[in-house]
């Protein structure tokens, strides 16, 4: 089969699944689409359109193939993009009978199995036997609501094996789409999982009503301990060339309105409780369970993170969200 022929299947119904979905769309075959929700199948066969999430962006209804049947559609796909929230990846695969072994399997998840303590990546390779050469992650500031209307944007498409990378890109590439590839897929997880910890503590900062000038030395700090904390779990080389899909990550979840773990701490430090804040969210912000994940597997280094372990005192210990930013003033440069 022709590469530009490749089958792609889309795992999920949200802002990014959607976004991803529309790119996809433009292709020869048409998109296999595994919707859980069937209001959402039914619009998209009648309207094109996916009436709870990114409403106002339309398809063309011939170039997708929704559909509530799991293994329907990975078994018609050579590729398959998984794009759920995190917490509820196991429920989406939990009816999956239909082999992974002969696709490539993207992770466009920027968040952690809760319970499990592993990456996407780390979670289908133990749990369904695949190679990390098969496995690629999609990284780099990628908001859903400037994708899905074609505004210009920096992907990574990480794999260890670089030509799945490359793959994978040429299923995805158009004129507003610029595509990086790296072979550090555990380098672009763990920043992408990081960077929803100090989004949360951004948008404490913004509720609380700190400036601009904190605001910079906030993530300023925040990009350092994020830096520090990959490098010595990775082999972390050439920074500059993962700038956009590292760092700009991070700024892009800090500073913009879309970012939905922003919009979690803003919600807690305008005054709402945790429980409150989650319940008001429309969408999950991961940055809830990457708190989890990171305290866990940093419990002899929470003095190396004071960023990430503020986060996590407000989030999991009930540390009054104000009383936590004014113990960190002092521990910033």
């Amino acid at each position: 089969m022709h590469i530009k022929d490749l089958r792609c299947a889309v795992v999920g119904h949200g802002s990014w699944a959607t976004a991803i979905a529309k790119v996809l769309s433009g292709k020869t075959e048409p998109v296999r689409w595994y919707v859980r929700n069937p209001e959402v199948i039914e619009s998209l066969q009648n309207d094109g359109r996916n009436c709870r999430y990114l409403s106002d962006v339309e398809f063309d209804k011939n170039h997708i193939r929704p559909s509530s049947d799991i293994n329907e559609v990975v078994a018609n796909s050579d590729i398959v993009f998984l794009i759920t929230p995190a917490a509820y990846l196991k429920s989406y695969l939990f009816h999956l009978d239909v082999s992974l072994k002969d696709k490539i399997v993207v992770s466009a998840i920027k968040g952690i199995i809760p319970g499990e303590y592993q990456t996407v990546t780390e979670y289908m390779h133990d749990h369904y036997d695949l190679s990390y050469d098969q496995l690629c992650f999609i990284s780099g500031p990628t908001h859903a609501e400037e994708v899905s209307h074609n505004r210009l944007t920096h992907i990574t498409i990480a794999c260890q094996k670089e030509e799945n990378a490359l793959i994978v890109g040429r299923q995805m590439e158009n004129s507003f789409l610029v595509m990086n590839y790296s072979t550090k897929v555990n380098v672009m997880e763990l920043s992408a999982i990081l960077k929803n910890i100090y989004a949360v503590a951004s948008g404490f900062a913004f509720g609380l009503g700190y400036g601009d000038n904190f605001m910079a030395v906030l993530v300023s700090n925040s990009a350092k301990e994020m830096f520090n904390f990959i490098g010595e779990r990775c082999e972390l080389c050439d920074v500059g060339s993962m700038s956009a899909s590292i760092l700009g990550d991070l700024l892009v979840s800090c500073y913009s309105s879309h970012s939905r773990n922003r919009q979690l701490g803003v919600l807690i430090g305008r005054g709402n409780t945790v429980r409150t804040a989650l319940n008001e969210m429309t969408m999950v912000a991961e940055g809830y369970f990457a708190a989890d994940y990171i305290r866990y597997i940093t419990m002899q280094q929470i003095d190396q993170m004071p960023i990430a372990t503020m986060v996590y005192q407000v989030l999991y210990k009930e540390t009054p969200v104000r009383k936590a930013m004014k113990e960190l003033e002092n521990k910033l440069q």
